[in-house]
């Protein structure tokens, strides 16, 4: 079958906020679910169904899906990239097998995020892709301009790898202008060609003094520093004049080059500076000095070496539209002592690899292109990355490269290229929800002392052990996975309403119910309360949990053996207990024993209960995580009403209800628990002879 590269976008049903704010719409909660059960490999499996550079992304995204992360409104958001990082860490995906190839040929110019993304959807369509890059290493800005201590160069090339094993061509120091024209690819047989030129330009300032030996540009700083390990002379004072993120990745880089001291100098005020906030502060407890609302005037030196930066205070960075428009206090001056300024005030396109092509440009020198198809003023030749899209994060560009490659896609098809609808997110939990979701701390993100930080380029980024990952990705809410109504067998009785914890189920004027679907909370509970079965879920979980018991069964009876005497339901976020819990079950189980994992027990019904004795089973054990670790209000007051309504069938039946027993962890130990299912073992087996 064919794989297009579509991605959820093209859906028009709502969606989870966290998915809708990812600029490649990656499904957040079904890879935080997958982790939320140990299962890391799942969860990388479906991180790279949507994205090709998992790594790198789980070391630098900008991460916007958490600010709009639901949970944000009940305590904090989940730490989303964490978890992503924690996927790359612990989980195991083999690349998928090549498709069936094409006979188009399509050329990509730039290795950065635009392009490789590009790059990977294409081969996954089957079409022949080589990629062309400048420098003599792969991954563009990522690789020359990220700073090692927040992106180790392996994660580049992990990534790049498995691009690679899709069948993607790549050419180091081949440059698009010096090496060959757009012209020359087409004659070479290129049915398509992509621009995925970036920004490697640093912008500078008119102002007297920017032309001493000790300004410096900001990219070939960070290109220097990462590439060749350049050093500052030690004793040396650092000016850096910006206030984005790649200001502050200079005046992170210049310490750790040996700056004995950098100064930040930015027009902004801190509410208004462009860096990611989290930035700012790892660089403030690093020791750069941040200086804000103030604007360069001119640097002044002696005998051509600087030594200080002269600055006007700043009374507003835009004006009354919301345009950059600085205006300043020609009064309020200061002058800031240092050696060295860098300037990092912007990026700029290179074009003058186009120079003699038919690809236009306008008169400031910016690329004319379809802002829909990415198509550029030349057939069959399309731009993405930042080049098009301007300054932004890693993320954005693979969606413009993305966004490029389906538009190629139906170029080379002979299709319309036109726009891909954006999904509708679900909208905001209300008070009354929020107010019942039981509170959970989001877990920190280790890093590295300060002190180590500054003495080198290692990465800083400790990440998450298993078990704190496990722990935080069950904070999820899992919105949009819940329960639907289904109207034609909804007899309106109203249990929903009355069972429901977090008051989801509404009467309507015309007497109906109605579940919204977008306040769900996902935790099963009226799904089993409800008599006419008239309620959907979102997710598989309940048909999971039937196969799951038939298969344990399965494994414990082989050909028809003597039945288990003992069916252990236990919650597979059971490491939310105490940590290990699934293993210790493994390792200490006895013969005849059936485990059966469920997720969470509020979603264990009493058909279920029931259904293990239809199977043959003997006795059934639940292993309850308790009211301090479940994630759903009221889950434990279920578990426990279920497992009563199932004794009393089973004395209906003439059982015993003693064949149904309740464990509550964590209140038990590891030892208790297996001195519990022996002893109930042994019970049981005085119990049905």
């Amino acid at each position: 079958m064919e794989v297009v590269p579509r991605s959820p976008a093209e859906k028009t049903e709502a969606i989870p906020p966290c998915q809708v704010a990812c600029p490649i719409h990656q499904d957040v909660p079904g890879y935080l679910a997958a982790i939320a059960q140990g299962n890391f490999g799942e969860a990388l499996r479906l991180i790279k169904d949507t994205n090709p550079l998992p790594s790198i992304c789980a070391t630098i995204c900008a991460h916007p899906c958490e600010a709009e992360c639901r949970r944000g409104q009940v305590d904090e958001a989940l730490s989303i990239r964490a978890l992503k990082r924690a996927a790359v860490d612990f989980g195991c995906s083999p690349t998928p097998p090549a498709p069936a190839p094409r006979g188009e040929r399509v050329a990509i110019i730039g290795s950065g995020p635009a392009g490789l993304t590009a790059a990977h959807d294409l081969a996954r369509l089957g079409y022949q892709v080589t990629v062309f890059e400048r420098e003599a290493i792969l991954g563009g800005a990522l690789a020359q301009f990220v700073p090692l201590y927040r992106l180790p160069r392996d994660r580049i090339q992990g990534d790049i790898e498995g691009i690679r094993a899709l069948g993607v061509e790549f050419r180091t120091d081949s440059a698009l202008g010096r090496d060959f024209t757009v012209a020359e690819l087409k004659g070479r047989g290129y049915r398509a060609v992509l621009l995925g030129l970036g920004l490697p330009l640093s912008r500078s300032l008119p102002l007297p003094g920017f032309d001493m030996k000790d300004v410096w540009p900001a990219l070939p700083f960070l290109r220097d520093a990462n590439l060749y390990g350049r050093r500052i002379q030690p004793g040396k004072t650092v000016i850096v004049i910006g206030g984005g993120n790649v200001a502050i990745d200079v005046a992170r880089s210049a310490l750790r080059a040996g700056a004995a001291r950098v100064r930040l100098v930015c027009l902004e005020s801190p509410e208004e500076m462009p860096a990611f906030p989290w930035e700012i502060k790892e660089a403030a407890e690093e020791g750069v000095e941040i200086n804000c609302s103030w604007g360069p005037k001119r640097i002044l030196g002696e005998d051509g070496q600087v030594t200080s930066l002269e600055t006007v205070a700043v009374k507003a960075v835009f004006d009354d539209q919301g345009r950059f428009n600085p205006t300043f206090y020609e009064d309020r001056t200061a002058i800031f002592e240092g050696d060295i300024v860098i300037v990092a005030i912007g990026q700029a396109a290179d074009l003058s690899c186009l120079k003699d092509s038919d690809i236009q440009v306008t008169e400031r020198g910016q690329l004319i292109f379809d802002p829909v198809t990415l198509a550029t003023t030349a057939e069959g030749v399309f731009t993405c990355g930042e080049v098009a899209t301007g300054p932004g994060t890693a993320v954005k560009a693979m969606a413009s490269g993305r966004q490029a490659a389906l538009s190629i896609h139906r170029y080379l098809q002979g299709e319309p290229l036109t726009k891909v609808e954006e999904p509708q997110p679900l909208g905001k939990l209300d008070q009354g929800v929020t107010a019942a979701v039981i509170r959970q701390e989001r877990q920190p993100v280790p890093l590295l002392e300060v002190a180590q930080r500054i003495r080198n380029f290692d990465y800083i980024d400790l990440g998450y052990a298993v078990e704190t990952a496990v722990r935080e990705a069950r904070r999820c809410l899992s919105c949009g996975a819940g329960a639907r109504r289904v109207e034609d067998k909804c007899i309106d009785c109203l249990t929903c309403v009355r069972v429901c914890p977090y008051e989801v189920p509404v009467v309507t004027p015309a007497t109906s119910v109605d579940i919204r679907a977008d306040q769900c909370q996902a935790c099963g509970i009226c799904v089993m309360e409800c008599p006419a079965r008239a309620i959907a879920f979102g997710s598989s979980r309940f048909e999971d949990m039937e196969r799951e018991l038939e298969q344990a069964m399965a494994k414990v009876t082989p050909g028809g053996a003597t039945p288990p005497r003992l069916v252990l339901f236990y919650c597979y976020y059971g490491v939310n207990a105490p940590p290990g819990l699934a293993d210790f079950l493994k390792a200490n189980i006895t013969p005849g024993v059936a485990l059966v994992k469920v997720p969470c027990l509020a979603k264990l019904g009493v058909p279920y209960l029931l259904k293990a004795f239809e199977l043959g089973a003997n006795g059934v054990l639940i292993v309850d995580c308790g009211d301090r670790e479940c994630i759903y209000a009221q889950a434990a007051l279920w578990v426990r009403r279920r497992m009563e309504s199932a004794r009393r069938v089973l004395e209906g039946l003439g059982l015993r209800k003693e064949q149904i027993e309740l464990v509550c962890l964590p209140e038990e130990r590891f030892q208790d628990l297996g001195e519990r299912m022996s002893s109930f073992s042994q019970r049981l087996g005085e119990l049905v002879h």
